[in-house]
């Protein structure tokens, strides 16, 4: 497929379509608990497939969590402040993201609202492993944690050494759950491979309407393995935003049937009724970017024939 990655359209330069949420639709299979369609719901949230524990759907990806300046800092203190007060709790991390790690520990510190948060953070993909346990310690220092709730093998790197020792921090009370990531599909066959051969909790992967590879192979196996699945660049990333190919577009009407009423929110309801997935992490610095995608996180799921309506949709832009 084709697709624009036009630097001048950001998603907050994509007009949203004007449609109203409120027609009911029909419901999506059993396997994805559907929450009312109203604005007061509750997020709609999915088990950690080991444990049971549930977690709301929609957390926030904290890769560009380096602010340049005060006014930067305080708008991801407000952000991090309006995803717990909205119900959402997964906020992901990685030592390899700049400042991220300390800015987020700084700022729920002030907040106050660490209880409410599942911190993720993840291994040091450049560093030999006998180093994992320094780096390790590191992020829990500038989280201000005694623990993390998922510690994760960044990107598959020396995955085959680190799993014993992130299995080792999780008996030892440092880490409640433990898991690998990629946000490339070309790593998808080496992901199913480390799947099939480690014990794991999570995944984290790449998947959007736009980059579906991991709907062939990993989140098939992550459901049949009861592996936990958090989806990295839902809005394209590396692949290149969606956005620019919505770009000046209206929502198709038949988006008001699923309760949507932007773009994002299109995209997120795409991922989310795949029933593989547990958790999408957006990245989100702005208090308007947390509300608009939470939004995603309430009301009805597309059904399989929506989906597939997506999609054809979707595939009839990329090629124009």
């Amino acid at each position: 497929m084709s697709r624009s990655n036009s630097p001048g359209y950001s998603r907050t330069t994509v007009i949203k379509g004007g449609v109203a949420a409120g027609l009911s639709f029909a419901c999506a299979p059993a396997l994805l608990a559907q929450e009312p369609a109203a604005s007061a719901s509750p997020l709609l949230t999915r088990p950690i497939l080991s444990t049971g524990e549930k977690i709301p759907v929609i957390g926030v990806g904290t890769n560009n969590y380096s602010p340049r300046d005060a006014e930067e800092t305080a708008a991801r203190r407000d952000a991090l402040r309006r995803l717990s007060e909205l119900g959402a709790s997964v906020v992901d991390t990685a030592p390899l993201y700049g400042q991220s790690e300390e800015v987020i520990g700084k700022l729920v510190e002030e907040i106050g609202n660490r209880d409410k948060l599942f911190f993720a953070t993840k291994t040091l993909p450049n560093v030999p492993p006998e180093q994992a346990n320094q780096v390790f310690e590191e992020s829990l220092r500038r989280l201000r944690v005694p623990k993390v709730d998922l510690i994760q093998v960044h990107n598959l790197a020396h995955v085959d050494e680190l799993m014993p020792v992130l299995a080792g921090w999780k008996e030892a009370g440092r880490a409640r759950y433990i898991g690998i990531t990629t946000s490339v599909p070309t790593a998808h066959a080496r992901m199913m491979e480390a799947m099939r051969k480690h014990p794991m909790d999570f995944i984290q992967v790449d998947y959007s309407i736009g980059n579906r590879a991991s709907a062939e192979g990993v989140l098939p196996l992550a459901a049949d393995k009861g592996i936990a699945v958090l989806v990295n660049v839902p809005f394209g990333g590396r692949r290149g935003t969606l956005f620019p190919q919505v770009a000046g577009r209206e929502l198709p009407p038949w988006a008001a049937e699923i309760g949507v009423t932007s773009w994002a929110q299109f995209f997120l309801k795409y991922i989310l009724s795949h029933p593989a997935v547990t958790c999408a992490i957006p990245g989100m610095t702005k208090v308007s970017h947390v509300e608009d995608n939470l939004a995603a996180a309430r009301g009805p799921m597309p059904d399989a024939a929506t989906r597939t309506r997506m999609e054809q949709f979707w595939d009839s832009l990329a090629s124009s």
